[in-house]
């Protein structure tokens, strides 16, 4: 028995094993950072999307919890006002409190001596302008929910391609790492289209419910107003 024969049969599993070290590491190693940057020029509009997407959610949701916020007082006070005849003073009022229900009440007051219907129909358009504002940038949510998902595709669509075509050029030199590196690059857009999608439409809804509490709020105030204009003055 040589001495080789003793030596080679230890040694193609150190090699194995180095080689699965080293393969293990360099998978260890792949950080989101590095997912990014093989993405490719598609991961700049995705990015661009999710931070104007989490800006108007932030700004969104802070402008419609202000809006939400309710003075238990105000009707009661605005009634005191308007049975005593001090009109001024309940403009002034609604001024002071500077909120959509507040607004609304105010173009109700400013209306009062006409018609029923067209104190109503005043204070519903100005309802109407209120729930316009507290929506604005939603449309670029519910835009951004469809068609991040949509950029993703194209840019694994277009990495596909770019993998294939590298594997025909290869030839007989071809092998599985250069089709298998190109589709997970490619794929990398899929993942964050999808992201930046889920996380636009999750702030949409979210939204727009704000926004519901707060149009069923005005329309409370709405018919209490038009209640109290129908009232008595005692």
């Amino acid at each position: 028995m040589s001495i080789f024969s003793l030596i080679t049969p230890d040694a193609t599993p150190i090699a194995t094993d180095s080689i699965a070290a080293v393969a293990t590491q360099k998978t260890a190693e792949l950080s989101v950072w590095d997912l990014c940057l093989e993405g490719g020029f598609i991961m700049i509009p995705l990015l661009i999307l999710s931070v104007v997407c989490i800006y108007i959610l932030i700004e969104r949701a802070i402008v419609i919890r202000d809006a939400s916020r309710e003075d238990s007082t105000f009707m009661k006070r605005i009634k005191d006002y308007i049975h005593e005849g001090e009109i001024e003073s309940a403009m002034n009022l609604c001024k002071k409190n500077n909120s959509p229900y507040s607004r609304l009440i105010a173009k109700g007051i400013s209306r009062i001596g006409r018609p029923m219907n067209d104190v109503l129909v005043a204070i519903e358009n100005t309802g109407n302008l209120e729930i316009a504002t507290l929506g604005k940038g939603l449309p670029w949510l519910a835009t951004t929910a469809a068609g991040a998902p949509m950029l993703g595709f194209l840019g694994t669509v277009m990495g596909m391609v770019d993998a294939f075509y590298n594997l025909a050029s290869a030839g007989s030199s071809a092998n599985i790492d250069v089709l298998a590196g190109g589709i997970y690059e490619a794929l990398v857009t899929t993942v964050a289209g999808l992201i930046v999608g889920i996380i636009a439409m999750f702030a949409y809804n979210y939204l727009v419910a704000r926004i519901n509490k707060v149009m069923n709020m005005l329309e409370a105030k709405t018919m209490e107003f038009m209640d109290l204009l129908n009232e008595p003055a005692q």
